[in-house]
């Protein structure tokens, strides 16, 4: 194949002609409905990445990397002395689950109550540890609430509310709830309402007196690899106490983040497919009105062989500057909207004010490979017919 008479030809069709400017429209139009596409996608997938990263955040912290939990078998102090004795690079937090119920001002409000040790908690929640910072000791029955539930109940730090257990206490000839003066000494922001609103933390020795329960409901810990760690505490526990990821948890929920960010890649993907059109249309244009001059060319030597990467490569030329064009459009929309506040989102229904935006190299190779693949499949066809073309039918008549 003679590449330099390839690449003259290619040059001399890259030119405008005044003779068919509909060609080049047509040309312009590929080229900047691919260029939109990727850059589309580009900004689509960093937006969903970073939703999913900042919601990710959030339940991994408020339901913890892995948890050990009671299920046929207590667990207790025994249980996290096994723990710590094969995991002490490990961080554990055991806690006691109850519901509970606030009273204030003739309010009532159900809460989930963990009873933690403000320490410990504190090490592997950075959202619990925002909220205890300036708390050096804290007392028997002190309460931290979420924020959501702290200003529906109009109170201010460091005052008591009533705390209704749904533990029943004997009382007289019948039995009766249990309820605890409690302090709310501080609040917590996670940034979801369910949890602001839904959660409690108190300490944990003051549960135990009120429950007078000395076993714990379970242990967060936290892992620097919970995906691999999960399976290696199965394995050290005793049958009877349940193994959960954070992950296996919200599963459902990641389930249909990933589902959807699927379905967003497709959808926008077709963007791509709908201008790789033009590039056809236009490439079986430029073929028609150089069908003399191609069945010269092949009558003068031309291989059908170099007539179809002459084609070809014209429909690629188009297609990858418009890859490239978009990239960078892409990218540089990503850089504006991760260093300008040009969206502002409501942070009590996304939990963040600002619009999270991460674009990973994974989905970034997916984007362009899939974009480079359309337009190569859209300039196969117009140059496999360019190669088609029958030298003597046309040279007869034209």
């Amino acid at each position: 194949m003679n590449k330099k008479f390839v690449n003259f030809v290619i040059k001399k069709y890259l030119r405008f002609d005044k003779k068919h400017p509909f060609i080049y429209i047509s040309f312009i139009l590929a080229f900047l409905g691919i260029l939109t596409g990727v850059a589309t996608l580009i900004i689509a997938m960093g937006i969903m990445n970073g939703m999913d990263r900042e919601f990710e955040k959030k339940l991994k912290v408020m339901n913890y990397p892995i948890t050990v939990y009671s299920s046929l078998v207590e667990v207790d102090d025994r249980i996290l002395k096994l723990l710590k004795k094969h995991f002490p690079n490990f961080k554990y937090s055991p806690y006691i689950e109850t519901s509970a119920v606030i009273e204030y001002n003739n309010n009532l409000n159900g809460v989930l109550l963990y009873g933690v040790d403000f320490k410990k908690e504190s090490k592997i929640n950075y959202i619990f540890a925002k909220a205890v910072k300036n708390i050096k000791k804290p007392g028997l029955f002190d309460v931290v609430l979420g924020k959501t539930l702290f200003d529906d109940l109009g109170i201010a730090k460091n005052q008591k509310v009533i705390m209704i257990f749904s533990k029943l206490s004997p009382y007289g000839f019948g039995i009766s709830p249990l309820l605890k003066k409690v302090k709310v000494v501080s609040f917590f922001k996670s940034g979801l309402i369910a949890y602001d609103k839904g959660i409690a933390y108190m300490n944990i020795e003051g549960l135990k007196r009120i429950l007078n329960q000395n076993y714990y409901s379970g242990i967060h810990i936290w892992t620097p690899n919970p995906f691999k760690d999960i399976e290696k505490i199965k394995k050290i526990v005793p049958p009877g106490i349940g193994v959960v990821g954070w992950w296996q948890q919200n599963g459902n929920f990641f389930a249909a983040l990933k589902m959807e960010k699927r379905a967003l890649f497709l959808v926008l993907m077709l963007i791509i497919i709908v201008a790789s059109l033009n590039i056809i249309s236009s490439l079986l244009m430029m073929i028609m009105s150089k069908r003399k001059e191609i069945a010269l060319m092949m009558s003068l030597g031309a291989s059908k062989k170099e007539i179809k990467v002459i084609f070809l490569k014209l429909g690629m030329i188009i297609g990858i500057l418009a890859i490239i064009s978009g990239d960078v459009l892409g990218l540089f929309g990503i850089w504006i909207l991760k260093n300008f506040d040009i969206v502002k989102l409501p942070a009590d229904v996304y939990g963040v004010s600002r619009l999270p935006v991460d674009l990973s190299f994974v989905d970034f190779v997916l984007i362009n490979i899939g974009a480079f693949v359309i337009v190569l499949l859209s300039s196969v066809y117009p140059a496999k017919k360019a190669s088609e073309t029958d030298v003597l039918e046309t040279l007869r008549y034209e």
